[in-house]
């Protein structure tokens, strides 16, 4: 279908064809233009959890049911579990990724046991994914994005480009399993933009990946983003960042991001980054930059530069990753500049000094990216972050948010509605340098750019949970919602209503106030859960 599209479709059949996709193969959007929350509300907390690299499919297309063979994890739902947009019969057994066209990794969704939590890392770059997805047929997966072979090699499809249509279940994915049970999630969450990780990052604080104003070493991780712009796709690391690759891209970004709104509000806020105390020796005897940590994937750097949410902004960088003062310091103005280690979020929380606005970053071992991380190490720092702060005195007026900041090119069947398009060099949706046709786009951080290119979205879909006492109880969500679905809430939250502006997705996005339900009492929400085997603690 791709090739039919590249070879024959006009602008006006692609412009066609786009409309036809946003409204028949994805769900339709209502942008929450002026939303705002409930008066008074209770959420004085909010940490967000930002792991590595899951589409919706990947974790929970067969939710709510899972396999449950002896000696794993049991998971069986609660009565009245809701169904999601997952995976139907005809997409596990006549799926259209059998196509020919993917050659030896064409193939039917697949079950991942436990034992085979250790997977290759797939392509998910910003063209392939739209290569993958085929002008909404979502049959190449294997073809653009597969990758073969978990190491060890598992044999069988799994040696294949296959691989990225395997899936876990709840007996490997267990507590995010559970906190969907008990607390709500939505199914129709979505990446900003198509791409990697970087870009996902960039998008969660600020909405916005045009406007690189400042690069090192080459723009291999940008692209022309129109007006004389740059736009990053790829993952160059923060610049100046004393941890970044001396000979690799680098970066900085020009547009204003969540950070600067918060520090100019007075909100206290902090990011946490797994290894960013270069202080540190771990036990293992590495330290500064090279601090590592061992998983079932093998030993990693703690500490990944392009994962560092607000290292690319001058306003927002600690480059020489700079020390609090003093506990009391962590979340206001200092020395740190808001940016801290996932250390010192337990340190600042158990000290009392709570920032208001909290985004997190686990030690790379677990945060979930296949190939060096893996769902059972990342649930081990999810559920010790829940259970810390299920033990503290704030839990009744804290909110865990859990998202991704891409899906690694693991297959999911759901089309994303096209809601800003782009006709860059990079662009491969509907036709050569086309997603769309550009009709529809967000402009870039400068006035004169009213349609930047390479910010075609939104992306792949991925989970995304809220944990709180005041979350919804075993709900799905299926309202459309974005990476600065989140930013939009704080907006909403601590802000007034404040946007970002400069072509922010933000402006756009719809909120996740719907997952809460302000109207009645707290419930106690509490649900402790064994982080090894992510069942509830007994």
């Amino acid at each position: 279908m791709f090739n039919r599209i590249r070879a024959s479709a006009t602008p006006r059949k692609m412009l066609a064809l786009l409309t036809a996709l946003t409204t028949a193969l994805g769900p339709s959007v209502s942008p929450a233009f002026g939303a705002s929350q409930p008066k008074n509300m209770p959420i004085q907390h909010i940490v967000v959890i930002f792991n590595e690299n899951i589409s919706f499919d990947h974790y929970f297309g067969t939710y709510p049911t899972a396999l449950n063979p002896k000696g794993e994890p049991q998971f069986h739902a609660l009565p009245g579990t809701p169904t999601v947009n997952g995976f139907t019969n005809a997409l596990l057994n006549l799926n259209p990724n059998l196509n020919t066209a993917n050659g030896a990794g064409a193939t039917n969704p697949f079950r991942l046991d436990r034992s085979q939590a250790v997977t290759a890392d797939q392509d998910h770059d910003y063209t392939a994914e739209q290569i993958g997805f085929d002008a909404g047929a979502m049959d190449l997966f294997p073809a653009s994005m597969g990758t073969a072979g978990p190491p060890p090699s598992g044999g069988g499809i799994v040696d294949t480009t296959g691989l990225t249509m395997g899936y876990f279940d709840g007996n490997t994915v267990t507590a995010l399993w559970n906190y969907a049970q008990y607390f709500a999630m939505n199914d129709n969450s979505f990446s900003s933009t198509f791409g990697p990780s970087s870009p996902g990052v960039v998008n969660l604080v600020s909405g916005q990946t045009n406007g690189v104003v400042k690069t090192l070493n080459g723009t291999g991780g940008e692209v022309d983003g129109g007006d004389g712009s740059l736009t990053m796709i790829g993952d160059p690391d923060p610049l100046n960042d004393v941890c970044s690759n001396p000979t690799g891209g680098q970066a900085q970004m020009g547009s204003k991001n969540i950070g600067d709104l918060l520090t100019a509000a007075g909100v206290t806020w902090g990011s946490f980054m797994g290894g960013f105390n270069l202080n540190i020796k771990n036990p293992n005897g590495t330290t500064g930059c090279a601090r590592s940590s061992t998983g079932l994937a093998g030993t990693t750097a703690d500490y990944v530069p392009h994962h560092s949410f607000f290292e690319y902004y001058a306003s927002t960088a600690n480059p020489n990753h700079t020390r609090p003062k003093s506990i009391a310091e962590i979340g206001n103005a200092g020395p740190a500049n808001h940016e801290y280690d996932t250390e010192d979020f337990f340190a600042a929380v158990k000290a009392g000094n709570f920032p208001a606005v909290n985004f997190l970053k686990a030690p790379a071992y677990q945060d979930g990216h296949a190939g060096y991380s893996d769902p059972i190490d990342e649930q081990h720092f999810i559920v010790k972050v829940i259970n810390f702060l299920q033990s503290q005195r704030d839990w009744d007026s804290t909110a865990v948010v859990i998202l991704y900041d891409d899906s690694d090119g693991w297959y999911d069947h759901q089309m994303s509605p096209i809601v800003n398009q782009s006709t860059g060099p990079a662009d491969a949706l509907t036709g050569p340098d086309a997603c769309g046709t550009a009709t529809n786009s967000l402009p870039g951080i400068n006035s004169g750019n009213a349609h930047a290119l390479g910010r075609c979205g939104y992306g792949p879909r991925q989970p995304l949970l809220v944990v709180s006492p005041w979350a919804r109880q075993n709900f799905v969500d299926h309202t459309v919602t974005d990476q600065t679905s989140v930013i939009r809430f704080i907006e909403d939250n601590w802000l007034g209503g404040q946007r970002i502006g400069q072509g922010s997705f933000d402006g756009i996005a719809s909120s996740i106030s719907q997952m809460f339900d302000f109207s009645r009492g707290r419930r106690d929400g509490r649900l402790f859960l064994d982080p090894n085997t992510g069942e509830p603690a007994r």
